[in-house]
């Protein structure tokens, strides 16, 4: 029997979009397991009838929600609006979603009801770095497919393995691109902070290495644990060590926290920042601690109606009537289940998880309308679209 995944809730896409929408598991153990052929669960062929089930473990509660639940609202925009029209090759897409709170048992417990679920044709769009992490070990030996696991971070792009897609840019690419912007600005002294995770840890490495190529000086490093209970702390350090700008690898509420505490230590204090902080919920809450950060997005503007990725979602997310206002994170929601659509469209009427796989593997240079994506054997993600934005006075992410 099934074992159900905890806070579990499942929603056909075509209806409206609901509004609330460790171990084992190092880089050694990923290796190991890369090894194992692929299990007989590849040949797992979907219901000529049924909706094409997507499984999804996220935050949709605790100091991440905001940024869970915009990720899921995007995908489920997308996915009613190709329902609305019949679907793929005339068969829905099913989306259920798990919440595990950005807490790595939780979403080990609903990862492994989801495998062991056999109705599940894949997982979709699971959330962080260390719950990512986790997973991978069981993802690999079972085989199933895993498009867009939400997270920058080089340990969960292992090379050589056909049945996990990486989307966005890595968390590498960003920092390397924020470094440069700053060096090109005459920028020699910076303070970084970071996340006390795995996702921190990652965002710190990739930035050292960009500095060190740059001949660039860190004046402190400091790290915020996830409840954000000692950011207070941490914006002391940096600002004590007076540098010319800091670089907050910082997601959710540990973000508002220590923009809040760096504003009264030092108001002038320059911020660039990557991404993940970047729920339109999480600057809304910063007010006028936010004006003037930096932030690097790995999708568009989700207000840059030139292009027509954008154009699309803004339609379906109107169409979705959700109450929120759209997002960097909504957009990369909805385009990462673009990109599963072109897979499963390629895959055929009835799709196995097997030629599923074989059909992404196809993408190559596949444009959304202003969005790259192209998987290759050497690649370790589909998209390296990387820009910098700014924090408007009005709250709104400007180029």
């Amino acid at each position: 029997m099934s074992r159900k995944p905890v806070s579990q809730f499942t929603s056909v896409a075509s209806a409206a979009v609901s509004h609330h929408c460790g171990g084992p598991t190092r880089r050694q153990m990923i290796g190991a397991i890369a090894a194992l052929p692929l299990a007989c669960s590849l040949s797992a062929r979907a219901d000529d009838a049924a909706p094409i089930k997507l499984a999804q473990s996220l935050a949709l509660t605790g100091p991440l929600g905001e940024l869970g639940q915009a990720l899921h609202q995007g995908a489920q925009a997308c996915f009613a609006a190709i329902n609305s029209k019949g679907g793929v090759n005339g068969r829905l897409i099913e989306l259920t979603a798990a919440d595990d709170g950005y807490d790595v048992k939780r979403a080990m417990a609903n990862v492994s009801g989801f495998i062991e679920d056999r109705s599940n044709f894949a997982l979709f769009n699971c959330f962080g770095t260390p719950m990512v992490e986790a997973m991978l070990p069981q993802v690999i030996e079972t085989g199933i497919p895993f498009l867009a696991p939400f997270s920058g971070a080089l340990s969960v792009r292992p090379k050589n393995i056909r049945n996990i897609f990486n989307i966005r840019a890595s968390y590498a690419e960003e920092a390397d691109q924020l470094v440069q912007h700053l060096a090109t600005l005459g920028v020699k002294r910076l303070g970084i902070v970071y996340q006390n995770n795995s996702f921190g840890k990652e965002v710190f490495n990739a930035t050292q290495a960009a500095m060190s190529r740059h001949k660039m000086d860190a004046t402190a490093v400091a790290t915020v644990e996830n409840n954000s209970s000692d950011a207070a702390a941490a914006a002391n350090k940096i600002a004590l060590s007076e540098p010319e700008a800091v670089l907050v690898g910082l997601a959710g509420k540990p973000t508002i926290d220590f923009a809040h505490a760096v504003r009264l230590e030092r108001r002038g204090m320059p911020m660039y920042a990557l991404s993940i902080m970047g729920a339109a919920a999480t600057v809304k809450a910063m007010g006028a601690d936010a004006i003037g950060m930096t932030v690097s997005q790995i999708v568009p503007l989700p207000g840059n109606m030139s292009r027509p990725v954008v154009r699309d979602f803004q339609m379906a997310w109107k169409a979705a009537k959700v109450a929120a206002e759209p997002s960097h994170l909504a957009l990369e929601g909805y385009i990462n289940a673009r990109v599963f659509v072109e897979g499963l469209r390629r895959a055929g009427k009835n799709p196995t998880r097997s030629n599923f796989i074989d059909s992404m593997w196809s993408l190559k240079h596949f444009d959304l309308g202003g969005f790259a994506v192209s998987f290759n054997e050497d690649g370790l993600n589909g998209s390296h679209f990387v820009e910098l934005t700014l924090v408007a006075r009005d709250g709104r992410f400007i180029r």
